[in-house]
């Protein structure tokens, strides 16, 4: 039922073999083993239940003829698989392989790798589809008589992190409290002889493709009337009798209250109405956790609880109670959503049901009384992050007393709504009075930016650099559809970004500000975005070559740069190098949101290196207060001048109304300081963040990156501190007076179970610290990560060596202008 055409070489997919009638005969796995030129020139293997190999292989032969060329092979007596599940089979599986950061499935799911076992030289094709519900998992395909070597090796290896074998029995439950369907109980004939629908159950909406590419298939349908229906059904829609619905009932997951298990077969009630009956329950184990933040961890505490799964009628929702009678007593259960959540790895956590408590209630106080209270508490932490902590985040930055006074001026909280009229001599129209001062504000702060950025054209109401992006991708697209303003618009076809797992920007992801932009691929059926391809030796660094080669038979429309976690220079010259001839050529986009800052001659120059697009936020390395803009050299006569009017209407009025007018007067005055100061500071960055990981790894830490390059060409250090320890360690680091911030490696799952520390030197850099002072926090932070010494007070007394701001107005000469502004707010 899925979309074969759509597995990429090294990749998998859940499916289901389907009979004519909208049934399933089976659920099973397909993965695209060698990469032929077109996926009907390539190697597939199918897993499919064991119980139902012969049924399953008799139905394939029975359709073999239906496509020319197609070769079935049963492998079932020459390869086995061994399923290696749980938060630590990662750590397990490093141990028994060669060369393992190269060979390990990538860090998501539906992943496959071919890699070698050290010690028995036998090729093993690992994946990672998880079947059990475990967000860290691993199947081993591989030789039969291969099978028990490895079976003793897992053992071994794992023995001393409690590694053990389970059978059928165990899988069942995993399953069950994944919600995963078993043919025979959520799939195939129901208990008064039925087909069951396969929209049934809430996984054929991942196994399941009506992709047009696909042409005719069996049951086709019966499935789309399936899937039309339960779309009408979540939107509340008028469906049609019950007798006439083709998905009367649904697998829905049942939490049992109180005492009892609910059993498959038992019939299910809802309100004295008879509604369906269980396909699987039981009672399963599970690990009570320290609390429900990241740094949560199993403890030694197991409790048991009983769950099941139910195909009972669709109008039944989560939230309902149902009743399960059985023998002379009637348990009660609770429709839930889901039994476990693998969202969080490296553990598959338990959803509980719980009974809701009471909000506590508030003491009454007077307004007086709160005013103070929080007034001391917002003192407090002022004190704390700009007298005690070192401020290691790559993202913030302190900007200087004046820039913070000037944004809480009037006009903060002002409107200034503009924009430029061509039939009033292209004048900027103001639709507010009292803008005088902002007026002139904005075109400074424009010439100031054009300055800095080396560009013709800047916009800079946008209040952030994701605004910024979603700016640039909607004015991008309206672009696009300039010619038809009839039809519905088409999105961008084709995007190539960072990955968000290789630290690419959020805001340039399908799921941030990229979501409403980018076409669906017919062929895929996602979001027409292709990452980067990386370097195998450093994963942090962009393959040239490879993505030489992909960028003529992708050739996409919009090429974005930039990164959150960026180590090294962004490749802009090779890359507009390579799209130069290309017909029409990509638009080529550098998000410089983290080292804006950082432009010049000492880093980078994207204008001169060919960027067409440069977007930014203007307070990471930046001095300004957090706001966002956009520049070019888009002007009035060049090729794409009907493309920045499309983006500074997508400012305004497609984003922004009210523009943060005080935080507009806080940036002039950024620039300003930023302009004057701007070599003195960058080369002070730039030589702190080198100092700074030499003096780390010289401690004996993992310091990421390429130490021919001094492991950063940014202002960025990441260490490597052990699989999903960086968020143990962040907050250890926070409570002894160091401020940083946990981050997912390239090959982890994800942020909660994240390897690394992303740490800047920008901030404190401004704040006057020098190489030797890197070096010595560098050994503070050897004693607390590897020793677990407490330096609070200690790192605090070092803090005070670095309070008054560098690269601003110098203190003495900006007292007087603080005074007046503190007088003049009061």
């Amino acid at each position: 039922t899925n979309n074969v055409a759509a597995l990429e070489h090294g990749m998998a997919q859940y499916t289901v073999i389907q009979n004519n009638w909208g049934g399933a005969i089976d659920d099973a796995y397909l993965y695209r083993l060698d990469e032929g030129n077109l996926p009907s020139e390539s190697k597939y293997l199918l897993v499919v239940n064991a119980a139902n190999r012969e049924k399953d292989w008799q139905w394939l032969l029975e359709h073999r003829k239906r496509y020319k060329g197609l070769i079935l092979e049963d492998k079932t007596e020459e390869m086995g698989m061994l399923a290696l599940q749980g938060p630590q089979t990662k750590e397990i599986l490093e141990k028994m392989i060669l060369d393992t950061r190269a060979k390990l499935p990538d860090p998501w799911r539906n992943r496959l790798r071919v890699c070698e076992i050290e010690g028995i030289r036998v090729t093993v094709t690992i994946s990672r589809t998880g079947y059990t519900g475990e967000p860290i998992c691993f199947e081993l395909f591989l030789r039969k008589d291969f099978l028990r070597r490895v079976w003793e090796r897992i053992l071994e290896v794992g023995k001393e992190r409690g590694i053990v074998p389970v059978g059928l029995g165990a899988r069942d439950t995993l399953r069950l409290e994944a919600g995963l369907p078993l043919y025979g109980h959520e799939l195939g004939m129901d208990k008064e002889g039925r087909e069951i629908p396969v929209f049934a159950n809430p996984s054929a909406l991942l196994g399941v493709s009506f992709s047009p590419l696909k042409g005719e298939f069996i049951g086709r349908d019966p499935l789309r009337h399936q899937f039309e229906e339960l779309k009408l059904r979540t939107m509340k829609g008028l469906l049609p009798p019950r007798e006439k619905q083709f998905v009367p009932r649904r697998i829905l997951p049942v939490a049992m209250l109180g005492r009892g298990i609910a059993r498959s077969g038992d019939e299910v009630f809802f309100n004295g109405r008879k509604v369906g009956y269980i396909t699987s329950g039981t009672m399963v184990p599970y690990w009570v956790f320290t609390d429900e933040g990241v740094l949560s961890e199993p403890t030694e505490e197991k409790r048991m609880r009983a769950i099941a799964l139910a195909y009972i009628d669709a109008d039944i929702e989560v939230g309902q109670r149902v009743e399960i009678p059985q023998r002379g007593r009637v348990l009660e259960g609770l429709i839930v959503e889901r039994h476990l959540s693998g969202e969080a790895p490296p553990y598959a956590r338990p959803i509980l049901v719980q009974e809701k408590k009471p909000k506590p209630s508030m003491p009454i106080r007077s307004l007086k009384e709160t005013a103070e209270q929080f007034v001391h508490q917002v003192i407090r932490n002022h004190q704390w992050r700009q007298r005690e902590t070192i401020n290691l985040i790559p993202s913030e930055t302190t900007p200087s007393p004046l820039v913070r006074l000037l944004s809480i001026t009037d006009p903060s909280g002002r409107y200034a709504e503009h924009r430029m009229m061509k039939a009033l001599g292209e004048r900027e129209v103001f639709y507010y009075q009292g803008t005088k001062l902002i007026e002139e504000v904005e075109a400074l702060l424009i010439e100031e930016m054009r300055k800095f950025l080396g560009c013709t054209e800047v916009e800079i109401r946008v209040i952030s650099g994701q605004m910024a992006n979603t700016a640039v991708f909607s004015g991008y697209m309206d672009f696009l559809n300039r010619l038809d303003r009839k039809s519905e618009p088409r999105r961008i076809l084709r995007v190539m970004n960072h990955h968000l797992g290789r630290g690419g920007h959020l805001s340039a992801q399908p799921m941030g500000a990229l979501k409403d932009f980018v076409a669906m691929d017919p062929l895929t059926e996602r979001p027409s975005v292709l990452p980067f391809p990386v370097l195998k030796e450093d994963l942090y660094q962009i393959d040239l070559n490879k993505t030489r080669e992909l960028m003529e038979s992708y050739h996409p429309e919009l090429i974005v740069l930039g990164k959150s976690m960026i180590l090294y220079r962004e490749p802009v010259r090779e890359i507009a190098e390579m799209i130069r001839d290309l017909k029409p050529r990509p638009i080529l986009l550098y998000d410089m949101a983290h080292v804006l800052g950082l432009l010049g001659p000492f880093y980078q120059e994207p204008f001169q290196e060919g960027a067409d697009i440069v977007t930014g936020s203007t307070h990471k390395t930046f001095f300004g207060p957090q706001r966002g803009l956009i520049g070019s050299n888009m002007s009035e006569g060049t090729e794409y001048e009907d493309l920045w009017e499309s983006i500074v209407r997508r400012v305004f009025p497609g984003s922004v109304s009210n523009h943060h007018l005080g935080t507009l007067i806080g940036l002039l005055m950024a620039a300003y300081e930023m302009n004057t100061y701007k070599r003195e500071y960058q080369k002070a960055v730039l030589s702190n963040a080198k100092a700074f990981a030499r003096a780390l790894k010289d401690q004996g830490l993992m310091v990421e990156g390429n130490p021919e390059l001094g492991f950063t060409e940014t202002h960025q250090v990441v260490l490597r501190v052990g699989y999903r320890r960086g968020p143990l360690l962040a907050n250890r680091l926070e409570e002894n007076n160091i401020i940083v911030n946990y981050q997912s490696a390239p090959d982890d799952e994800a942020f909660t179970a994240a390897s690394c520390l992303r740490m800047g030197v920008q901030e404190m850099t401004r704040f006057g610290m020098e190489e030797e002072d890197f070096k010595q926090l560098a050994e503070y932070m050897k004693e607390i990560i590897l020793f677990d010494r407490p330096l609070a007070q200690e790192i605090s007394r070092f803090r005070k060596r670095f309070t008054e701001m560098k690269y601003c107005l110098p203190e003495k000469e900006a007292s007087s202008l603080v005074s007046q502004l503190f007088e003049a707010l009061r």
